[in-house]
């Protein structure tokens, strides 16, 4: 059955938008000021992106999953020059965002129609500073983004001292988060992870960022950006880390599992 995929303005502001697809919630587009991130999981993205990597630096993205391209555009405001590779294997979707939400004139924001392993496979070692995994088929993470073998593929594209932001999703008791996270940490040397505290609290579903790198990570400073964000949240390493998801044995390409999809049919995801 076809998607249906429309625009929603945003009262007030005559050139923002949140894209839908199939009545979900995917993304929001200001494209007057890109640097406005809207939803809360993309504002943690941004803050996360400029405290490791700060603005005004150049730097060569990989972004797995498009959609409305928010955080590609985000980058290009705020570092203009940029290299940044968009995998989006839904060609449709890519086209409708094209013709309704355009790019400014040379971005440097290139979309690929493929997903997010083939293009990673295509890629050279130690090509990107950061790889964004924001991809989503339906209310769900693609179970093959998620394994052992995935994560090894990214580690190789990143650079030695590159990062790699992972948004996914899960509720307590995080069984495919645990996993997930087991999975990561066969490839980086540390993994560190944030969400809202309802969600660390079990009372809600939500998005759980995970930062891997194969260096260490600044996570206090980390806690701090994430104390003083217009909507705080909690980011865990260490010890903390693997006391609320620990435990899971690693996904891998045998036995890949997609991420929960919200309860009660809820209309936004990622």
């Amino acid at each position: 059955m076809e998607r249906r995929v429309d625009l929603v303005q945003e009262p007030g502001r005559a050139d923002a938008f949140t894209l839908r697809v199939g009545g979900a919630e995917q993304s929001h587009v200001d494209l007057a000021d890109p640097s406005r991130l809207v939803f809360e999981y993309v504002q943690r993205i941004g803050d996360t992106l400029d405290l490791l990597r700060p603005p005004p630096d150049r730097l060569a993205v990989v972004h797995v999953g498009g959609a409305g391209l928010t955080v590609p555009r985000y980058v290009a405001a705020t570092r203009p020059s940029s290299a940044q590779v968009v995998l989006e294997p839904d060609a449709d979707l890519t086209a409708y965002v094209r013709e309704h939400l355009p790019l400014p004139a040379r971005s440097g924001i290139k979309v690929r129609a493929t997903d997010g392993r083939s293009g990673l496979a295509a890629m050279r070692d130690d090509y990107a500073d950061v790889i964004v995994l924001d991809a989503f088929d339906g209310p769900v993470v693609p179970a093959e983004l998620s394994t052992t073998e995935a994560f090894a593929e990214m580690a190789r594209v990143l650079r030695p001292d590159g990062v790699l932001l992972a948004n996914l999703a899960d509720q307590a008791p995080f069984p495919y988060l645990r996993r997930a996270v087991a999975a990561a940490r066969t490839a980086f040397a540390e993994v560190v992870a944030s969400a809202e505290p309802a969600t660390w609290r079990g009372r809600r579903y939500g998005n759980v960022l995970l930062v891997a790198g194969a260096t260490s990570l600044p996570v206090s400073a980390l806690q701090r950006r994430a104390a003083s964000s217009a909507f705080p949240y909690r980011v865990l390493g260490g010890s903390d880390l693997l006391s609320a998801l620990g435990g899971g044995a690693p996904f891998t390409d045998a036995d890949a599992s997609p991420s929960p999809a919200p309860p009660g049919g809820a209309t936004y995801f990622g």
